[in-house]
């Protein structure tokens, strides 16, 4: 589907006003509400260092304890998206994403040692990091082994047998931790939350973020000459090997950064990038940034109902496999229905 580029245009500025809007629901929202207008001042204030007219208690809500959560969800939610449409681009396989290649699992099994250990963030980033590599690695190493008559079929299936052994070693881990502080502590987080995101959280986590969407956005037109076979990308001078192996490791590395920051959670990685590719086609330079404008959005808006919609607030991770499902069942049916 060719989409014009007006149409896309059109369709990036909407979700990004949409987005503008429901970030100043999700500060507006909650047991302790804040008026838009007290919002926005309180949010001005906090980026020129001017006298907001907020009362105190109205200016800490905004700024101390909502600003870096909805920040942690917008980053999250875009470089899941991110990672999951860049994974889906490089093995021209619509069904992959962090979740289905083990990356999460990996990149959760590295960070549950390391709160196992007892380290800081920026450890529990670093052994994510580690652990996503190692899984993908190992998937991308099984299915050259195997060399399977359906790579796309060998390459899903290897990503279930690894995340299966990478979610025994998490098991591994939760059996060995402390019952009363390490497990819960790894069960909570596993969960996937953003309740507990504070600003050195996001002082760790971010750049690992922009430093792997900037490498996918710096590269969005050669994945795009990867539709084609590896001898026709080749020779209109793309270096396969190089653009692959970059791909993996930025949307592993922004991957294991929300996974250090908010915990495993799924589904927003195989869903949103489809949902981009409904509205703008399949070329990779488009659905990039769609991609992180709607994961944004959907990660923001899952997290904001959860907080404010239930008596006690539920796990923002939980919650997206109950919206991912239904909303992932629609789509495949609308993306048959214009292809039939």
């Amino acid at each position: 589907m060719i989409v014009p580029r007006a149409r896309f245009a059109l369709t990036l500025a909407a979700s990004a006003a949409a987005l503008l809007a429901l970030a100043a629901w999700s500060f507006a929202v909650g047991p302790f509400p804040v008026a838009f207008a007290d919002v926005v001042r309180a949010l001005w204030s906090a980026l020129t260092g001017a006298a907001s007219g907020v009362a105190p208690n109205a200016q800490a809500v905004v700024v101390e304890i909502r600003g870096p959560r909805v920040a942690a969800a917008l980053a999250v939610g875009a470089a899941l998206s991110a990672a999951g449409a860049s994974y889906q681009s490089l093995f021209k396989n619509p069904l992959v994403s962090p979740d289905i290649l083990g990356v999460s699992a990996g990149c959760a099994l590295g960070a549950g040692l390391a709160i196992l250990l007892g380290l800081p963030i920026a450890a529990i980033q670093a052994l994510a990091f580690g652990g996503g590599l190692l899984a993908v690695g190992l998937v991308v190493g099984i299915c050259a082994w195997i060399e399977g008559r359906d790579p796309l079929l060998t390459l899903v299936l290897t990503g279930v047998v690894v995340g299966s052994l990478f979610g025994a070693g998490i098991a591994l881990v939760k059996y060995m931790a402390d019952p009363y502080n390490q497990l819960p502590a790894i069960t909570f987080w596993l969960l996937g939350s953003f309740s507990g995101a504070l600003p050195r959280d996001l002082a760790t986590a971010l750049p690992g973020i922009g430093a792997g969407v900037l490498a996918m956005a710096l590269l969005r037109w050669r994945m795009d000459v990867l539709a084609l076979s590896d001898d026709e990308a080749g020779s209109l001078g793309v270096s396969v090997r190089r653009v692959r192996l970059a791909i993996i490791v930025a949307a592993t590395l922004v991957t294991a950064s929300s996974v250090a920051l908010a915990g495993t959670i799924g589904w927003v990685g195989l869903v949103i990038p489809h949902a981009a590719r409904l509205l703008v086609g399949a070329a990779y330079p488009r659905v990039l940034p769609l991609s992180l404008v709607l994961g944004a959005g959907f990660m923001l808006a899952v997290d904001t109902v959860c907080r404010v919609a239930f008596p006690t607030e539920i796990p923002p991770g939980v919650a997206t496999a109950f919206v991912g499902t239904p909303a992932f069942l629609l789509l495949l049916a609308a993306g048959f229905r214009r292809s039939a």
